[in-house]
């Protein structure tokens, strides 16, 4: 049995990875402050006697003797993580050095959870691990892409100068059950109008593309790289290399709700990447064959049921 810290524990992503990790026999100390997590999420696991769950912000030290801790911290949608701006990129930041000096302290292995959004609007297709991206460093995203990519630089940096052992991943779009219905993404964004028969709303003309991860294929993919050897840090692309166009996601999910939505279009929010796919062919190779098991129209079906129960 180890003992796990999951910063943001309580959000979409972290509750899985809380529940996948506690059937993996682990004891598992869930963080969280709930500015976009939710007790909601993880409290069928409350009755668990290896679950704990915090109040706590990552802005300020946390100290704990664990094993593996699992940096999830920090608003992900664009809704919430530009609502304050400054506490977005101070999360990211002041976060990943509270982690990184707790796994000094303790000799523990730490992963970051990183993002896709570190290629910014992208001029290299499919992304690969070794591509630098291409981010405006002073947009309406910036608190979020460029405190990611500090993030991965502030690992690599402990890493190197203090031996810290850390791994770092780089999340595509996610979606899946315990999404927030208002979270501005936009799987959650077209079944929540199209269950409603509102218009489901297209920002810029629906030609842009994104590649959809099924959140269990995401933990999956997290649990192997965090227990691969620690020669291998990463960074590696965590995504579906499926691609679909927006104007095509909305047809999908209207055709699946039977829903007599219809699609109006908005004008595209600054800096929206036009293009995300991801290599991952790295992922296949460091992490024991790992690839995407669900496609699309699987986890949008089991997405659409879960959004049914809480509308």
């Amino acid at each position: 049995m180890k003992r796990v810290l999951v910063t943001g524990g309580a959000g979409f992503i972290g509750s899985h990875l809380c529940e996948r990790l506690l059937n993996d026999g682990n004891d598992v100390i869930c963080l969280d402050n709930y500015f976009t997590g939710s007790k909601k999420n993880i409290v069928h696991l409350l009755n668990n006697p290896y679950f704990e769950l915090v109040r706590h912000d990552v802005t300020t030290p946390y100290y704990a003797e664990v094993d593996q801790i699992f940096n999830l911290a920090c608003p992900a949608s664009p809704i919430h993580y530009q609502y304050n701006p400054i506490k977005t990129i101070k999360t990211s930041v002041m976060g990943a050095i509270n982690m990184l000096g707790l796994a000094k302290r303790i000799h523990a292995t730490v992963l970051q959870a990183s993002t896709s959004e570190v290629y910014g609007d992208p001029q290299v297709h499919p992304q690969t691990e070794s591509y630098w991206g291409h981010v405006n460093p002073i947009g309406i995203r910036s608190c979020y892409d460029e405190g990611k990519r500090c993030a991965e630089t502030l690992f690599m940096d402990y890493h190197h100068q203090n031996n810290v052992k850390i791994k770092i991943i780089r999340i595509f779009n996610t979606y899946g059950p315990r999404m927030h219905p208002n979270d501005g993404r936009v799987v959650s964004n077209f079944i929540v109008q199209a269950l409603q028969d509102k218009p489901i709303t297209i920002y810029g003309d629906g030609s842009q593309t994104r590649s959809f991860q099924y959140v269990d294929d995401l933990i999956e993919g997290m649990v192997r790289m965090m227990n691969t050897d620690k020669s291998f840090v990463g960074p590696v692309n965590i995504g579906n290399p499926g691609e679909f166009t927006i104007l095509e996601l909305a047809q999908k999910v209207i055709a699946l709700t039977h829903s007599k939505s219809e699609i109006i279009f908005m004008p595209l929010p600054q800096d929206d990447p036009l293009q995300r796919k991801p290599n991952i062919e790295l992922a296949k190779e460091k992490l024991n064959g790992w690839e995407p098991k669900i496609n699309l129209e699987q986890g949008l079906i089991k997405t659409i049921d879960y959004f049914k129960t809480i509308l």
